[in-house]
């Protein structure tokens, strides 16, 4: 299985970038794992925040084969513990999905056709962060399950 890390714009910040490029480098031992980071959309002031989810759900949906599993990190999604999170990924590995998505949207959240397209959704807190500060949680939160799954010393209860 593979899993890609779908997100609208980049990460800026030179530490966010340093953590990400740190859960990256570990996760290779585990998984193949993508990240792409489709470009922020310009010249945004002309344009309304449905217009604005409208054009980023083109381009998200674009790199999205039919095969692939989809799951919208979202503030409406289902909140899962780090063991919890583990086991959804064993299980998608078990019942052979090839390409596991997860997807940051944009800063005025989806366009409804993502939702639809979505097989799931996860929230990864009931606060908000800030997208650049979501893929690096996100990115730890893979490596943490992957620890979990192999039983090794990184996360504890």
């Amino acid at each position: 299985m593979k899993i890609t890390l779908l997100s609208v714009g980049k990460t800026e910040d030179a530490y966010l970038k340093d953590g990400i490029d740190k859960y990256l480098k570990r996760l290779k031992h585990y998984i193949k794992f993508e990240t792409i980071e489709l470009p922020e959309l310009k010249n945004t002031k002309a344009l309304s925040q449905e217009q604005q989810k409208a054009k980023e759900a083109e381009m998200l949906l674009k790199n999205i084969n039919t095969t692939d599993y989809v799951i919208l990190l979202d503030e409406g999604g289902a909140q899962l513990t780090s063991v919890q999170f583990a086991d959804l990924l064993n299980k998608k590995m078990i019942s052979s999905v090839n390409n596991l998505v997860f997807i940051i949207g944009g800063p005025y959240g989806f366009d409804e056709s993502v939702y639809k397209r979505a097989n799931d959704k996860l929230s990864l807190s009931r606060m908000t962060f800030s997208h650049q500060m979501v893929r690096l949680f996100f990115v730890e939160q893979v490596y943490r399950a992957y620890t979990i799954l192999k039983g090794e010393p990184y996360h504890h209860q």
